[in-house]
């Protein structure tokens, strides 16, 4: 980002990677004495408002400078009372929204779709995934964390076992994350408890740690037919997809995509396609999360209750939207798409910022929106 901005910007980003510590978000680079306008990059993690709800005025210059100085960072930022931008990779959201009424100015780039093709990129060559598919289970679930965010996947796996459908997933749950056990969590959202309190006796625990992002497994998908994307978004409004739904797109591979309401109309933004020719996606629609969980799950249910003739001609259906996706998302064409939003995105903030002039007046947040989406 810092080669290919082409302004004048000083690039802070909180180290160790997935930090949202303030004293932990420092420069890229060692400069002394430059009046250049600040960006922090809050573009892998997920923006929560709340978590820096204690300034009064968010990313502001002044505060910067005082919590870098009470937290022992030599690192101040140095300079005028220019507006901070702050990039992040989430649309609709109203974490942005709250960002910029308190002085920062939101500049959205899609990080994940540029980390995920150099994660994934053997995927583009793997041999092992272009050989003949005899799945083994329906559908392929990773399912490793469930607190925070993800308290939603707790419900998610209770469906699964209401359904009947256990024997038709790869998927694993884990009785204890971060420390607690799952009967003990504390739910944001009292609609995502679960009524059984058995769910651990059916599926064993993972052993895949966080790290496992960066890698696929060739037999998941060699013997799997479907992946059910649980992203880490979902009791929500704004749109922020991972590599976790990429994967699946890598590798080849039809997906269901349990996220927040819309999701799939994002991907399409992208040149992607989806299977709602094939299969019910009617649940990108439903805003209360409980019912999108549970119309995902019955169109789970509907897939497994096809005939073995009518599933194997689904699956040649799919086969042919996940060539497309694939070839699209280690295309050139995809990447400069994301790039040049990014460039196009930072040169209006810098507009916004008052430091740089550009036709059409004054821009707003509204105009770094998705075109056309």
């Amino acid at each position: 980002m810092q080669d290919i901005c082409n302004q004048d910007v000083l690039i802070y980003r909180f180290l160790p990677h997935g930090s949202r510590k303030i004293e932990d978000c420092g420069p890229l680079y060692e400069y002394k004495n430059l009046d250049n306008v600040k960006m922090i990059c809050h573009d892998q993690e997920t923006l929560n408002f709340k978590d820096y709800s204690f300034l009064n005025t968010i990313y502001s210059i002044p505060v910067l400078n005082v919590l870098l100085t009470r937290y022992g960072n030599k690192h101040k930022v140095i300079g005028s009372e220019k507006p901070v931008l702050i990039l992040h990779s989430e649309m609709q959201s109203q974490d942005v929204v709250q960002f910029e009424q308190n002085g920062s100015i939101g500049v959205y780039w899609w990080c994940h779709a540029v980390i995920a093709r150099d994660w994934y990129r053997y995927a583009e060559i793997d041999p092992m995934l272009v050989k003949p598919m005899t799945p083994q289970k329906n559908f392929l679930i990773y399912n490793r964390a469930w607190s925070g965010l993800r308290e939603y996947r707790i419900k998610f796996t209770e469906l699964v076992l209401d359904y009947n459908l256990q024997d038709y997933c790869q998927l694993t749950f884990n009785p204890e994350d971060n420390g607690k056990h799952w009967l003990e969590h504390k739910f944001a959202n009292s609609a995502f408890a679960p009524n059984r309190t058995d769910l651990d006796q059916y599926f064993q625990p993972s052993l895949a740690k966080s790290t496992a992002s960066a890698d696929y497994n060739q037999d998941d998908y060699v013997q799997t037919a479907i992946e059910v994307v649980l992203e880490t978004v979902f009791d929500d409004t704004k749109w922020h997809l991972t590599e976790k739904s990429l994967r699946p797109i890598a590798c080849g591979h039809p997906f269901i995509l349990a996220s927040t309401p819309g999701i799939l109309k994002y991907l399409r933004h992208y040149g992607f396609q989806t299977f709602g020719e094939y299969i019910d996606e009617s649940y990108d629609d439903i805003q209360d999360p409980v019912q999108r969980l549970g119309a995902i799950v019955k169109l789970m249910r509907s897939l497994v209750d096809l005939s073995p003739q009518k599933q194997h001609q689904l699956y040649v259906n799919l086969a042919t939207i996940c060539e497309h996706n694939k070839r699209r998302f280690f295309s050139k064409e995809f990447f400069d798409q994301v790039v040049n939003e990014f460039q196009t995105n930072i040169n209006q903030g810098f507009i916004i910022a008052g430091v740089q002039s550009g036709p059409g007046g004054v821009a707003t947040y509204s105009s770094m929106r998705l075109a056309k989406c």
